[in-house]
């Protein structure tokens, strides 16, 4: 009974941690363009990725399968629970720490490392490099380029297009008053605050942050830029929707391995830590992927989007054990690539840390399981 109460607890935390981490990167293009508030795009993430969550625990269930460590790791410690605790504690430390810090890493790789760190120490030589490098670390690997690639492609053409179609971006004029505070001498009888007009071009939400773009021009009788923002918001509720449909197996089938509960209960607990997650712990990360990366317009968030949800859906389809994170992070990079205006040292920073993920996690499991046993 114990082991069961220390492997939901770690679930939690895990659950807790990944939404921390990961909530916010379906809509971090929506906040990014002002296409929606801070507060309107992560209720829609929550929403979404609640209802994504939910679902896997019906058409994802191969995928908990994959990342309950067989294959990986010899069949007779897959159902240990000292095992699973320490996994799922690697991987639950590492998300959490790089959330704290704003750095969007993957809850994927965490695991695969807590995977690796404590299978090693249990396995030793049993340890299967070959499904390690086959069934995941390729995935990992591969889809971020094929994101960068595809999004900086779709943007390129989509972009000529709208040019050719005389569909044009301009920018609107928010007019309106500004307060200036002044320093006065003690005793002075003076004023303390002036107003004057104040010129800002954005639309009246954003005027002090940035100026956005929009785009002129109907197609089939409706405004370009309201179908835009549509579709964009839609994008971004596909994104995470696929999140939680992609990413609450992995953690459910880490404890599922070592207990004998049920996964119904065990999902819809996942899914509303994931949730608790990213509405409390995710504020970092919205600054990191919304705004640091890239500065990035509506029809480049929209696309950036598209590519994401389109990936990650398939991938689940497919049980193949992608990152939303490496899927949504490539798609902004090969945005950046198409505009000019990537931050590359954010982005060193953060391909660093995808890089380092794996043998921190496998080294916090290692610690944990050689703690536990």
């Amino acid at each position: 009974m114990m082991w069961v109460i220390l492997i939901m607890v770690s679930m939690v935390f895990l659950a807790y941690a990944n939404g921390a981490n990961d909530n916010f990167k379906g809509v971090a293009t929506l906040l990014g363009s002002h296409t929606l508030s801070h507060q309107h795009a992560l209720i829609l993430a929550t929403i979404t990725t609640l209802a994504g969550s939910l679902t896997a625990a019906f058409f994802a269930t191969e995928l908990a399968k994959a990342f309950s460590g067989k294959g990986l790791v010899p069949l007779a410690l897959v159902s240990t629970p000292e095992f699973m605790l320490a996994v799922m504690l690697g991987a639950a430390l590492t998300v959490f720490v790089a959330a704290k810090f704003g750095v969007p890493i993957s809850t994927t790789h965490s695991l695969i490392g807590g995977l690796v760190g404590a299978g090693f120490i249990a396995a030793g030589s049993g340890l299967n490099i070959d499904t390690l490098g086959k069934t995941y670390l390729i995935p990992l690997a591969v889809s971020p380029l094929i994101a960068v690639v595809v999004a900086a492609m779709i943007y390129f053409i989509l972009s000529h297009i709208r040019k050719k179609i005389n569909i044009n971006k301009s920018s609107c004029l928010c007019v309106g008053e500004k307060r200036l505070d002044i320093v006065v001498p003690q005793g002075a009888s003076a004023m303390s605050m002036l107003s004057s007009l104040d010129i800002v071009v954005d639309d009246i939400e954003n005027c002090k942050v940035k100026a956005i773009d929009v785009y002129d021009g109907n197609i089939i009788g409706f405004r370009v830029q309201k179908l835009v923002d549509a579709v964009h918001i839609i994008s971004g509720a596909a994104v995470s929707f696929a999140r939680g449909l992609h990413d609450t197996p992995k953690i459910v089938g880490v404890a599922l391995a070592a207990s004998a509960m049920d996964i119904g209960w065990v999902t819809f607990i996942t899914a509303i830590a994931m949730a608790l997650g990213g509405i409390f712990q995710s504020h970092k990360i919205a600054q990191t992927m919304s705004e640091d990366i890239t500065d990035i317009n509506h029809g480049q968030g929209l696309v950036a989007n598209l590519v994401t949800s389109i990936m990650v859906i398939f991938a689940s389809k497919w049980d193949v054990p992608v990152s939303t994170t490496h899927v949504s992070c490539g798609s902004i990079f090969g945005i950046g690539s198409v505009n000019g205006k990537t931050n590359c040292l954010i982005v060193r920073g953060i391909v660093l840390a995808w890089v380092l993920t794996l043998p921190i996690a496998a080294s916090i499991s290692a610690a944990a399981y050689m703690i536990l046993i």
